[in-house]
């Protein structure tokens, strides 16, 4: 047997600043860039993770969490940055023109050896997209900032041997949260973030039996609870390993693989 293996980490999450990083041992890719440059070379140097190895920066969205770095990022590396047209009219500084590489929807992209696919996502954002990054036959989801389960996701989500997957919020603590009526219709409406509720619905009727781990993803600071959304999963999860990823620290590096036959001669 061989294995095609993608190593992945969170090195944030949340709505201070979102960084998610995929790679094998040769390219590797980074999902938003929500951290300074410097806090970003810090969390990756502390995992082992080398920059020499990130070939492109995939860009989500224009909210400021996902993007407070790219523009240093970029251009510190000379990164290549992929994006949708809504996403680039929304961004607030400047790239360098020669490193901004379009989106289009469903279509592999080609970064080394890695393939990335890009799909449109509810979320009140332009044109905003989730990710799909795979290596041979292995899958990486990257799913995150989303308004309602639409059934694109639920296509992708099948697909993936591990994903990082939003669980924002407790219905029952946003309700009863300090936050003005118009943040949390905001949050809730269904163009804002996937509650622990919904998450775990997608979860438990779509996962694959193959996916062996699940990062939870840009929890609310105020609005949920790590303990409390990791059990919830955990009653469900079977062989799937849970992971809450943190607004506050990078988590480890976890190793993905797919057992790929080797034929033989």
């Amino acid at each position: 047997m061989a294995y095609n293996q993608l190593s992945i980490a969170s090195l944030n999450s949340g709505s201070n600043g979102n960084c998610y990083y995929v790679g094998n041992d040769e390219d590797a890719i980074l999902v938003d860039a929500g951290l300074s440059c410097r806090e970003t070379e810090k969390r990756m140097s502390r995992l082992g993770l080398s920059m020499d190895k990130v070939r492109a920066i995939f860009i989500s969205h224009e909210h400021t969490d996902h993007i407070k770095g790219l523009s240093v990022i970029s251009k510190k590396f000379n990164l290549p940055v992929y994006l949708t047209t809504g996403t680039l009219n929304g961004c607030k500084f400047d790239l360098r023109t020669d490193l901004i590489r379009p989106l289009p929807a469903h279509q592999a992209i080609v970064v080394g050896n890695l393939s990335i696919i890009g799909f449109p996502k509810i979320h009140d954002a332009s044109e905003p997209y989730s990710f799909m990054v795979s290596y041979g036959e292995t899958n990486i989801g990257v799913f995150t900032d989303l308004g309602a389960v639409c059934e694109q996701l639920t296509h992708y989500f099948q697909k993936c041997h591990a994903a990082f997957l939003e669980a924002n919020y407790d219905d029952d603590l946003l309700s009863k949260s300090a936050y003005p009526y118009f943040l949390k219709q905001r949050i809730s409406g269904g163009r804002g973030h996937l509650s622990n509720k919904q998450a775990l619905e997608l979860f438990t009727a779509h996962k694959p039996a193959f996916m062996s781990h699940l990062l939870l993803s840009h929890l609310s600071k105020d609005n949920n609870c790590p303990d409390l959304v990791a059990n919830l999963f955990k009653e469900h999860a079977r062989e799937t390993e849970i992971i809450v990823a943190s607004r506050y620290v990078e988590t480890p590096v976890y190793t993905i693989s797919e057992p790929v036959a080797v034929g033989s001669f």
